[in-house]
């Protein structure tokens, strides 16, 4: 069997004797044939030596072969040297290189590194980020698909709803989060899960592939990505900057850290390290900026965030470091003579920048001197935390001191100011106001007197103290007046009152008023002293009608109705009154269309022509009220009328397309886009069409390809004329001359009908022109097809008789912006 395979290698595997290489695939059987080497006299024999590993042969006639079945795994490549022998066994040619490269095949399964993996990994991790790694290793050669590994998660237990809340890279082995056990992983519910891994060698494509398992035991961690608490930091601290005052940290390791300052500030005090430790930069003052809110994010080290930022609170505690202010240079309070003792006469609050409720902010008053002492010192008092002042002693006189003057001493924990109060002493409020006289007579106006006019003036007198609380007067109408028409302004310098008109008159409603004022004091009148009839008086307001036009109920009326509504239909009404209650007779102005009318008693409006919403969408009309008698004043309003749209419109062409040409012969496919259009209403989509061909003998020939649109159901029919010809420079080149009654190659072509159903604006047109032009042909009389038949196979169909169509698949396609 040896020597009859070595025959049947010889004539083909043979040669002189010359570097060669070999491939070998491992794990056949031996006693193979390699190559029949061949060497010239005086050679007679071949010496084989090398890594022959008692595996390869070479018989003396040079054939070369291998006893034993070959390992790749033990040996890749066999390096051996072939030399040709004399009789004698000198070397008469080579020793020549020979090598044996062992080509793999699959005989060796992938095996996991380890039989138990675990790993961990922390909450809201990352998605696609490795957090842990498998690795088998197989003895193929990794340069084939024996040896390429293929990693796969097996099982997840536990396994919440069938989701799977981790992957594996089936070439790497990285196991890392799905974006779903990102957001759902919780180490309260579930501290750890197992997998069950698997690896195929063949890149886990073939049946015969070889796989091996693994357990992988995963411990869920607390995410740390968590935003710190609040930080205090002292104001205006001495300590050397920056100063570390929290820190956030990343789940993993690697993480770029940075600050991003909500407030935009054009300093901003703080930075972080790429640990994820936060620092103060530079002194802050809490008078300046009590709080700061940012931002500290995450990011890989291709800048993709990690995570969402964490928001950073920091609050600026306070130190005692800002002196008590005066809320004024001078703060005056007003006390009336004979009041009591213990009497309140204002309160005294002074400030201080520090935090508020706390005790770097918390105020002592205390009174250090009085001027003057007159009739004692000692006459007021201040609560020492409320500033409150008060009586303490007496009552006071004008006579006495008209005016006294207090230094206060404001203090807080570590600073004292003084303040300046006045106390003014004021005469108190023992006369009434006296009106100069208690009836100022009959005033007749017109109703359509203006507003703001001043129709009176009226003067009372008191006799306190000019210019204070208890002298200063204000009038109010306390009757006749319950509409408001009318108000009294005072003038503070005179007290002296005009009564202006605040509202409109109104004849019609009240043409006659008896108007009572009353004249008192912004401050209360002393005990024992009340307001009389010296206080009152009054005044006659006579109303006179003065002729007013028709008042319409609205500025615009609106109606809306569709566009098809019969002749004669009612479609809105306008409605106004005189207020005199005189008839009104309605018209309009402005129907340039004369599409309506108006009833003149009712104010009723009908349509009288057929409406169109494509010439106006919204009609306006005016509408005249008028007098019916008097004066016949009248006055105007509008009328809109919002037509809806019908389907009323056919489409058309939205431009001519006369002229098209198609080149002939044609060299390759063309298109045609028609654009149509319709002057109805369109939906929210835009113009919605359908194209189609109009006859069976178009539609064997022509092809209508939808671009966009959907289906409806309107149509119109369309026809467009498509000439063939010669072209030059991409015009249609047409000789002149044809004789009457012949046929030309256009006319040939026909006509193509497309019909639109609503399914978009565009549409391709498609033709087989040597089908069309024999459909053409063939329908003519036989002395019309006669005259046309050589210009269609010379010009449009060369092949024609063979059946060929011009083009290849005969498909011409004009172009929607030319040919």
């Amino acid at each position: 069997a040896t020597t009859q395979r070595m025959l049947i290698f010889y004539g083909k595997f043979s040669g002189p004797l010359k570097p060669m290489t070999f491939p070998i695939f491992e794990g056949q059987e031996p006693s193979q044939v390699i190559y029949q080497f061949k060497a010239n006299p005086p050679a007679v024999s071949f010496e084989l030596t090398g890594e022959t590993d008692n595996i390869f042969k070479i018989q003396p006639d040079g054939l070369l072969y291998y006893v034993r079945a070959l390992d790749r795994e033990t040996r890749a490549t066999h390096n051996l040297q072939i030399a040709a022998l004399d009789a004698h066994g000198a070397t008469v040619e080579g020793p020549v290189p020979i090598t044996i490269e062992v080509k793999d095949i699959n005989d060796n399964r992938p095996m996991f590194l380890q039989s138990k993996y675990e790993g961990s990994v922390r909450q809201n991790s990352r998605p696609g980020k490795p957090f842990m790694y498998v690795n088998a290793t197989d003895l193929d050669d990794p340069a084939t698909p024996n040896g390429q590994l293929f990693y796969q998660i097996v099982i997840q237990l536990p396994n919440v709803n069938g989701v799977m809340y981790f992957q594996i890279n089936n070439k790497t082995g990285a196991i890392s989060l799905t974006r779903q056990g990102s957001q759902e992983l919780d180490p309260v519910k579930n501290p750890s899960y197992n997998l069950v891994v698997s690896v195929k060698d063949m890149g886990g494509q073939s049946e015969n592939s070889f796989s091996d398992t693994a357990s992988v035991d995963i411990t869920v961690k607390e995410n740390i990505w968590k935003a710190p608490e609040p930080v205090e930091v002292l104001e205006n601290s001495t300590d050397p900057h920056p100063l570390k005052i929290t820190q956030v940290r990343w789940n993993e390791p690697g993480a770029h850290y940075s600050l991003a300052d909500r407030d935009k500030l054009p300093i901003f005090p703080f930075s972080i390290d790429q640990e994820g430790d936060i620092y103060v930069t530079q002194p802050l003052d809490r008078e300046k900026k009590d709080s700061y809110i940012f931002y500290a994010t995450a990011k890989d080290e291709y800048g993709k965030p990690l995570a969402f930022p964490l928001e950073i609170h920091v609050k600026v505690k306070d130190i005692n470091d800002n002196p008590p202010t005066c809320p004024s240079p001078v703060t005056v309070f007003e006390v009336q003579e004979n009041e009591g003792l213990g009497s309140s006469i204002g309160t005294f609050t002074a400030l201080d920048m520090d935090e508020e409720n706390t005790i770097h902010s918390v105020l002592k008053y205390k009174i250090v001197s009085q001027t003057p002492q007159i009739p004692n010192d000692g006459l007021f008092l201040v609560e020492e935390y409320s500033g409150k002042f008060q009586l303490a002693k007496q009552s006071l006189k004008k006579q006495d001191a008209p005016q006294y003057n207090l230094t206060v001493e404001v203090s807080d924990q570590d600073f004292k100011t003084l303040c300046f109060v006045q106390i003014n002493v004021i005469d108190i409020n023992d006369q009434i106001p006296i009106f100069e006289k208690s009836d100022y007579g009959n005033l007749t106006l017109p109703e359509d007197t203006a507003v703001g006019t001043i129709i009176l003036t009226i003067q009372a007198t008191d006799d306190d103290e000019p210019f204070t609380g208890s002298s200063k007067i204000l009038y109010r109408i306390i009757q006749g007046d319950n509409e408001g028409r009318l108000g009294v302004d005072t003038d503070h310098h005179t007290n002296r009152g005009y009564v202006t008109i605040k509202k409109p008159l109104d004849f019609e409603t009240a043409a006659f008023s008896s108007i009572v004022f009353k004249a008192e004091n912004p401050e209360p009148l002393v005990s024992g002293v009340t307001y009389n009839a010296s206080s009152f008086a009054s005044f006659k307001l006579i109303v006179t009608d003065v002729n007013e036009a028709p008042v319409f109920s609205q500025d615009v009326f609106q109606a809306k109705v569709r566009e098809d509504v019969a002749v004669g239909t009612k479609v809105g009404n306008v409605t106004a009154w005189d207020p005199e209650g005189l008839a009104i007779s309605y018209s309009l102005t402005g129907d340039t269309r004369g599409w309506l009318k108006i009833d003149p008693g009712t104010g009723e409006i009908f349509s009288v022509a057929p409406l169109d919403r494509e010439a106006e969408s919204v009609y306006r009309v005016q509408v005249v009220a008028t007098e019916v008698g008097g004066s016949s004043l009248r006055s105007t309003s509008n009328f809109h009328l919002t037509l809806t749209d019908v389907n009323d419109n056919p489409p058309r062409l939205a431009k001519d397309y006369s002229g098209l040409f198609l080149c002939h012969p044609l060299s390759t496919p063309g298109s045609v886009i028609f654009e149509a259009t319709d002057d109805d209403q369109q939906s929210f989509r835009g113009p919605q069409f359908t194209f189609a061909l109009g006859s069976e003998t178009l539609q064997n020939d022509w092809e209508v390809s939808k671009i966009n649109g959907e289906l409806s159901t309107k149509s119109a029919t369309l026809g467009r004329d498509f000439t063939f010809c010669t072209c030059v420079d991409g015009k249609c080149f047409r000789p002149v001359g044809s004789q009457e009654g012949r046929p030309t190659v256009g006319m040939a072509v026909g006509i193509l009908l497309t019909t639109l159903l609503v399914i978009g604006r565009y549409s391709y047109v498609r033709m087989q022109p040597c089908q069309a032009l024999k459909h053409n042909i063939y329908s003519k009389p036989s002395y019309e097809a006669s005259m046309m038949k050589e210009k269609v196979t010379q010009l449009l169909c060369p092949s024609y008789g063979s059946g060929t169509e011009l083009g290849g698949d005969g498909n011409i396609q004009v172009q929607r912006y030319g040919l």
